[in-house]
C-alpha cells in the first residue's frame, strides 16, 4: 500500500491529540505529507428553532473567535506533537464533522485517515464503552481509504 497523503481529523480535545504520535509515526515511516484537519462547529444545525437569534453577527462573532482559537491550538499541536512532520499543512472549515472529513478525504486524495475512537464528546466516558463515537463511526463506514483507529483511552 503506497500512502503519500494523511489526514488527521481532529477536535483538538485531550482524546484526539492521542493520535498525533501515530501520525507522526506513520508520516515518517511512509514519508507522507500530513493534513491536519479540524471542523469547526456549525451553530445553525443546533440553532434552527432560535428564529432570528443568534443573529448573523454573532455567528460571524462566534466563527471568527472560534477559527482564531482553533489555529492557534492547532499551530501549538503541530508544533509540539508533529516535528517529525516536515511535510505538513493544516485546515480549518466548518460543519458536520463526519461529512467534512469524507469531503476531505476526496478533496485531498488522502490514502489513509489516522482518527481516534472518541473526540471531545467522551472525555468523561467509562473508558470501558465498546462503542465508537458517532464521528469515527460515520468515517469509519463511508470511507474509501483505510482508517487507523486511536484508542485515547489506552495510549
Amino acid at each position: 500500500m503506497e500512502v503519500r497523503t494523511i489526514l488527521w481529523p481532529t477536535d483538538l480535545s485531550k482524546n484526539s491529540i492521542q493520535a498525533a504520535k501515530h501520525v507522526s509515526s506513520l508520516a515518517e515511516k511512509y514519508q507522507a505529507k500530513v493534513i491536519v484537519l479540524y471542523v469547526g462547529v456549525d451553530l445553525m444545525t443546533h440553532l434552527p428553532a432560535w428564529g432570528s437569534y443568534p443573529s448573523e453577527e454573532h455567528l460571524k462573532h462566534f466563527r471568527d473567535w472560534e477559527v482564531k482559537h482553533a489555529k492557534q491550538l492547532m499551530e501549538s499541536v503541530c508544533e509540539k506533537e508533529l516535528k517529525a512532520c516536515p511535510n505538513l499543512e493544516t485546515r480549518l472549515v466548518q460543519g458536520d464533522a463526519a461529512t467534512e472529513i469524507l469531503k476531505t478525504i476526496k478533496q485531498e486524495r488522502a490514502d489513509m485517515v489516522v482518527l481516534t475512537t472518541h473526540g471531545r464528546g467522551t472525555e468523561r466516558l467509562d473508558q470501558k464503552s465498546p462503542e465508537f463515537g458517532s464521528v469515527a463511526r460515520k468515517v469509519m463506514t463511508n470511507s474509501a481509504v483505510p482508517i487507523h483507529l486511536v484508542n485515547p483511552f489506552k495510549d
